[in-house]
């Protein structure tokens, strides 16, 4: 009887050894850089209050960045990570190449919020949750408290990115289908696409739209291809919507006109009566239901499959791996 109780003892010890050398995992909090930190959230608000004063379209900017983030294998700043020799990263898949902006401003934050905290501790992944709501509040948009606690990737995937950001030519079943398999429903559809209402599109991006599609005020399908030929001009840009420097419900206003620039957010308004439908028209209406709605499936969003705890690690530069 001695020998098996020392037997299970030993097997105890073991399994406990074994347990202790996987990665620990924890939840994301609101308070995660309070005592370590006070400084930090300040540093970065402060950052992006002056790239949006330089610019104002980089509000939209960091937004975008949080988003693909996100969508491609969860909030872990891989967005930002250059090529190497071990693998091409997400900046050259084709929703991302000569299009996602905002990179500097983004070191620069870094490079701020380090000297705030005298130490490198706070993650480049939760940089960019923070840029994002501070872009949105400081343009007119709701406040809300941000998760934190992400840790940054070692690593990123071109092919991933191609394969899970949505296009602007992807229809609504796909739409759903894409934001579903990333844990989110037709609600956080319908306001995350109208973060929209802030920024610019690259002609590229809606050409085929203003050519093509029959559901389209034609008056404004002619405004819009002036600067936006048949061929050639990719680069040339359009307002996303007619206020395109303030978050506001303009963004649905639009769609209800037939207004929406890319085919993928005319998508949402049919006038059908069916529930995406229902979305847009009381967005339209209650820009306080539209604020709420939008923190919430911002902060949902930001909750896609972050690294914590012991898994990944805190980037000295966002644009590389330690």
């Amino acid at each position: 009887m001695a020998i098996l109780r020392s037997f299970l003892a030993i097997i105890c010890i073991v399994l406990v050894a074994a347990t202790s050398m996987k990665p620990t995992s924890a939840k994301l909090n609101t308070h995660y850089y309070t005592k370590g930190c006070p400084q930090a959230l300040p540093a970065i608000r402060k950052a992006v209050e002056r790239a949006i004063k330089h610019e104002p379209r980089m509000g939209a900017s960091l937004v975008r960045l949080h988003f693909h983030d996100c969508f491609v294998n969860g909030c872990d700043g891989s967005v930002l990570l250059d090529d190497t020799s071990n693998f091409t990263g997400e900046k050259t898949a084709l929703p991302n190449v000569n299009s996602i902006r905002g990179l500097n401003v983004v070191d620069d934050i870094k490079k701020a919020v380090d000297k705030a905290c005298k130490k490198s501790m706070v993650s480049c992944a939760d940089i960019l949750a923070v840029a994002a709501r501070d872009s949105v509040s400081i343009l007119g948009g709701p406040t809300y408290k941000v998760q934190l606690g992400r840790r940054d990737a070692r690593t990123a995937s071109v092919n991933d990115a191609n394969r899970n950001l949505p296009p602007p030519f992807f229809n609504f079943p796909q739409l759903l289908s894409n934001f579903e398999a990333h844990g989110l429903n037709l609600k956080d559809l319908v306001v995350l696409s109208a973060a929209h209402t802030l920024g610019l599109a690259r002609c590229t991006t809606f050409r085929a739209r203003i050519y093509n599609d029959t559901n389209i005020d034609p008056k404004f399908a002619a405004l819009a291809k002036k600067n936006c030929p048949t061929s050639g001009g990719d680069d040339n840009t359009r307002p996303l919507d007619a206020t395109s420097k303030r978050f506001d419900t303009v963004y649905f206003e639009a769609l209800l006109k037939s207004k929406g620039l890319l085919h993928s957010d005319q998508e949402l308004f049919k006038g059908n009566g069916s529930d995406s439908d229902k979305l847009v028209q009381r967005y339209s209406k209650n820009s306080a239901a539209f604020g709420k709605d939008f923190a919430n499936s911002m902060i949902k969003m930001g909750n896609i499959k972050p690294l914590t705890g012991n898994e990944g690690e805190v980037r000295l530069d966002c644009r590389k791996i330690n």
